[in-house]
């Protein structure tokens, strides 16, 4: 890491490093301190390591990390020879070695080196000897950000991709079409955009950001997940494309209005297996998110050709077997595209027929029904994500945070326990655009990210939790992340320098 001519003992440290955040799964820290110079100060790959100079995602992180470690220092060296459980870390005189089993865990690794270290008044860098084992509790740490009903510009998904890797998530669920607008440029169905976004020039992604917003994720270890949702939601889709949506009608003349879905033509899926084989080329994740939420059956129930096919098909009146019929063709185009489907708990709600790879997602309730729902699911053998206690959208006065480090309930064998694969913490945009989205995340999120990765038992405790929250708030103001205050208080660099 860097030569160390001398050791400073001081506890003077303890004022000054409230912790890491996410708190770590084993934490040891000591009064002992060192000092860092930047000038002498460089990350270096181990002779060892399987990764080595020219690994990109490490290569990038090691000089993203030396400026978050560094902000007063303009450059420093990176010398390639890695340093490299999830990661084990180990700060000790002289050098710090971070050990991972992949370059994903060396990420979360630097991370958490780069809270270690502080500044004091008169500009000098410490870090304290300190012991980690750490590894997340959960596979999937995801935020969800809505594109639809406001759009959002790249650089503010950039900028949420940053905080979320000083958080530790690593899904980026892009939920990027809905009602209101499809902002998705297609190069196969061009008119979607076109007609259907807000604006077809200013107000769109093309595939050209979509690749930049992909790769600028990978680089810190998150994911994309896109997600179409359909039969419903798609009020914006049926701009661009003609006789996709279901014609309502008001007695035996059509009103004029339309539904969802229309799931009766066979051009319906012809479509959807087209725009799915564009969508899974251009988004690489192996699992894509297909939606079924909230579909009102009251457009379907007036068209008499629905009607109709529903006969045919032995349905009878219950249209809740109609959206299992549309859901399982979509999730058998997606399967066919080797896409695992990720879909919301509406679809597991009404009993369809989807294959057991399918992850289910849980988003309503009170904790006494989601709890529920978490048993029934497992219960089917099925995988499934929690996204419920954290609909971050909703804001109240006061600390909201402790909310958002709600116990996780469940009830059930270990076996069900381990098919709980993680949680989401989701941001719904009616009222949020880029003025407010970062300040409205960030830090409630990161208090769900702590649920998401720690030990439970270990951060139960909102009294406790609050300095290192505090402290991490005041880390993210000087990377440059405009988070709200937690409560009355400052930070010794507060946001932009002020």
């Amino acid at each position: 890491m860097t030569s160390l001519t001398s050791l400073i003992h001081s506890t003077i440290c303890w004022r000054i490093l409230k912790g890491v955040w996410p708190l770590p799964q084993s934490f040891t820290i000591s009064s002992e301190r060192y000092p860092l110079n930047p000038q002498a100060f460089y990350f270096a790959y181990g002779k060892q390591s399987a990764a080595q100079e020219g690994c990109s995602v490490l290569d990038e992180a090691f000089k993203r990390y030396f400026s978050l470690i560094f902000p007063d220092y303009i450059s420093g060296r990176f010398y390639s020879e890695a340093i490299f459980i999830l990661y084990a870390l180990r700060v000790s005189a002289g050098q710090a070695s971070l050990k991972a089993e992949t370059v994903w865990g060396a990420l979360r690794g630097l991370e958490t080196f780069s809270q270690l270290v502080y500044q004091e008044d008169f500009g000098s860098y410490f870090v304290n000897k300190t012991e980690i084992e750490d590894f997340p509790r959960f596979q999937f740490r995801g935020i969800l950000l809505d594109t639809s009903r406001h759009y959002l510009p790249v650089r503010a998904i950039l900028k949420t991709l940053d905080a979320m890797a000083f958080s530790k998530f690593n899904v980026f669920h892009w939920h990027i079409v809905d009602d209101p607008s499809f902002p998705y440029q297609s190069r196969t169905f061009p008119d979607l955009s076109a007609k259907g976004a807000f604006h077809p020039m200013t107000h769109i992604y093309t595939q050209s950001d979509v690749r930049r917003v992909i790769s600028y994720a990978r680089m810190r270890g998150i994911r994309v997940l896109p997600e179409f949702d359909s039969p419903g939601h798609t009020q914006s889709w049926g701009k661009g494309q003609s006789d996709l949506l279901t014609p309502c009608y008001r007695g035996s003349t059509p009103s004029g209005t339309f539904g969802p879905v229309n799931p009766a033509l066979p051009s319906t899926y012809k479509f959807m297996a087209t725009l799915f084989k564009e969508v899974s080329s251009v988004f690489p994740d192996s699992y894509i998110h297909l939606g079924g939420d909230e579909v009102n059956f009251s457009c379907w129930k007036s068209n008499p050709d629905v009607r109709a096919f529903m006969q045919k098909m032995g349905f009878g009146t219950d249209f809740t077997k109609l959206e299992a019929y549309y859901m399982e063709n979509i999730v058998n185009i997606t399967t066919a595209l080797n896409k695992t489907s990720i879909v919301w708990q509406d679809v597991f709600d009404y009993h369809e027929r989807i294959p057991k790879d399918t992850v289910l997602h849980i988003w309503k309730g009170d904790p006494a029904s989601y709890e529920a729902e978490l048993s029934r699911i497992t219960k089917a053998g099925y995988r499934v994500l929690l996204a419920a206690p954290w609909y971050i959208n909703h804001i109240s006065y006061g600390q909201d945070w402790q909310k958002k480090k709600i116990h996780i309930p469940f009830t059930g064998t270990e076996e069900q326990k381990k098919l709980v694969i993680g949680g989401e913490v989701c941001m719904w945009g009616e009222y949020v655009d880029a003025t407010n989205l970062t300040p409205r995340l960030w830090p409630r999120a990161s208090a769900a990210a702590e649920r998401l990765w720690s030990d439970e038992k270990q951060t139960s405790n909102v009294d406790k939790a609050f300095p290192r929250l505090q402290d991490f708030r005041c880390k993210l103001l000087r990377r440059g992340i405009q988070a709200e205050p937690l409560f009355v208080g400052h930070c010794k660099h507060e946001y932009q320098g002020v």
